[in-house]
């Protein structure tokens, strides 16, 4: 996953597949430099990255070895890494973004439940939400934030083969199949 900060310098989160470690490059200092982020078993799938207005880096990725959706941030001045969510198969496909406040949210697929679901810190602490369970629902989810700090996240659903759109625009959840010609 790839995202540019507010000085046009990029950043780059990855899994190293020989050493399933999650890792970040990033040529923020004028040549590229690459470091291991997070190295406890089997980790950095699917991995989403985002950049905050104080050129923080924000990363969610799936911990395969425990089945546990994890973020990292550098926001403190150095690494950190957090598991977000831990019920049952969770993390899969997450897509990470920021909004106005700096705030973190991250949509991925629990692949225990077959759900959509959501994570963010904007209250103070982590809390994390169900979004869709209608079906096998939430593959490869994407999410973005509006000016107004509205979300917005596409994802597919399995069940009845068809691209989905959910968002909190109108201040609660609003779900609707947006492509259901073919697969």
């Amino acid at each position: 996953s790839i995202a540019i900060d507010t000085s046009d310098k990029i950043h780059i989160s990855y899994q190293d597949n020989t050493n399933d470690d999650l890792k970040y490059a990033t040529n923020a200092s004028g040549s590229w430099a690459t470091s291991t982020i997070d190295s406890a078993g089997n980790v950095g799938l699917y991995t989403s990255i985002a950049i905050d207005s104080s050129n923080n880096v924000h990363i969610s990725y799936y911990d395969s070895t425990n089945g546990d959706l994890k973020y990292a941030t550098n926001a403190s001045g150095s690494w950190a890494t957090s598991i977000i969510d831990s019920a049952g198969y969770v993390g899969w496909y997450s897509s990470i973004a920021i909004d106005s406040s700096s705030n973190v949210h991250i949509s991925y697929y629990d692949s225990t439940n077959d759900d959509l679901k959501y994570a963010t810190n904007a209250f103070g602490s982590w809390a994390t939400s169900i979004i869709d369970s209608a079906g096998n629902v939430g593959w490869r989810s994407s999410i973005a934030i509006d000016t107004s700090d509205k979300i917005h996240i596409s994802y597919q659903d399995i069940t009845n083969d068809d691209l989905k759109y959910a968002t909190n625009a109108s201040g609660s959840w609003v779900i609707s199949p947006i492509d259901g010609v073919g697969y």
